[in-house]
């Protein structure tokens, strides 16, 4: 029986191609079933540890267990088989920049990953902020390139000094890019907008921001539409952003009533819708005392405004909404007049006009 499984080991140990093949197949297919369990396991582990999302560790250590195995297997493979100089040498150099593949691919998952998990927790709406990832991989894989580069022989100091000269003349080239990529950096960092957050533009844009890539800054507005406006622009113009340093904010909604109206009634009735709005509309701060402050004597009524308060910027629309049509409703039982414009206008006979 030993002699039968020697002999086994010596002809796959000493065999063609084909044999070598299938023995490399099979050490890849253990490597990635056991590589994937144990990474399963540690990422639950994790998620469970560290308070993080396990679809977010799933999306970032994707298809790094098979990649990890698929050299696992090739180094077991070349350990025990018989294979010629020139194939060996082959090998090992694809082994070596599998290797240099899989950390690079692993360091770059793990920054980006690093990145939406922070930006996860400090926003209510979560959103991509692609330039952060996008500059990450670029580094990295720029790097295992370069290294990958080195292992085959290739002296990478033309390369570089190659590079700095070629770089030169594309940042001049590309200096709008450029531009805009910096741009969206320094937002990013300096933390003036982050994602979630709803601008407006001076130029009158103004929506939730979604995205940051290398290039734009992608905006949804109010109509679900996407404005996309380069990062320079963003950095450059005036910008109100509603979410910072607090998402709530006032609103005022102008009234004006008869002059006939009892004004200690009209806002006694009108804090109350007020109030009755911000707490049964959601978006509307139920804890919030509505004001109400007159404002001017106007041709044909006296004017006012009603401050709300909102939860976001982007709640305003519904709560001015209800708040409108409850308060045409309450005036209408209550008797209070909101009056059309008046115009009087004093005619008088011509002077000096002959009769013929």
């Amino acid at each position: 029986m030993l002699e039968f499984f020697t002999e086994i080991g010596d002809r796959i140990v000493h065999g063609g191609f084909k044999t070598h093949l299938v023995v490399y197949i099979i050490c890849s297919a253990l490597g990635i079933i056991i590589l994937q369990l144990l990474f399963t396991k540690a990422l639950q582990a994790v998620a469970r540890k560290t308070n993080t999302s396990y679809p977010l560790l799933q999306q970032t250590f994707r298809g790094i267990p098979a990649l990890l195995g698929i050299l696992i297997g090739l180094h077991t493979a070349l350990q025990f088989l018989t294979i010629p100089p020139r194939p060996l040498l082959f090998l090992q150099r694809l082994a070596n920049a599998m290797g240099i593949l899989s950390v690079a691919l692993l360091i770059a998952r793990l920054g980006s990953g690093y990145l939406k998990q922070k930006f996860q927790r400090t926003n209510e709406t979560f959103g991509s902020t692609s330039i952060l990832s996008t500059i990450i991989d670029l580094i990295v894989y720029s790097i295992g390139f370069l290294f990958l580069l080195q292992s085959y022989g290739i002296s990478i100091t033309p390369l570089l000094t190659a590079l700095g000269v070629g770089g030169l003349a594309v940042a001049l080239a590309l200096q709008d890019t450029l531009s805009n990529l910096f741009s969206g950096v320094n937002i990013l960092v300096s933390k003036q907008i982050k994602m979630g957050d709803f601008v407006k533009l001076a130029s009158g844009e103004n929506g939730q921001i979604v995205d940051m890539n290398w290039r734009n800054t992608t905006i949804k507005d109010q109509h679900d539409s996407m404005v996309v406006v380069p990062n320079q622009k963003i950095a450059s113009t005036i910008l109100t952003n509603y979410a910072q340093p607090y998402a709530e904010c006032s609103i005022a909604v102008p009234v004006g009533v008869s002059y006939d109206s009892d004004l200690e009634q009209v806002e006694q009735v009108t804090a109350e819708v007020a109030k009755e709005v911000l707490q049964e509309i959601a978006g509307g701060v139920g804890s919030f005392e509505p004001l109400i402050r007159y404002a001017s004597f106007a041709e044909s009524s006296v004017n006012f405004n009603v401050i709300l308060r909102v939860r976001t910027v982007s709640d305003q629309y519904l709560i001015r909404h209800m708040f409108i049509k409850r308060l045409h409703a309450r005036y209408r039982r209550e008797g209070i007049v909101i009056p059309y414009p008046v115009r009087t206008v004093k005619m008088e006979p011509a002077v000096g006009l002959s009769r013929n």
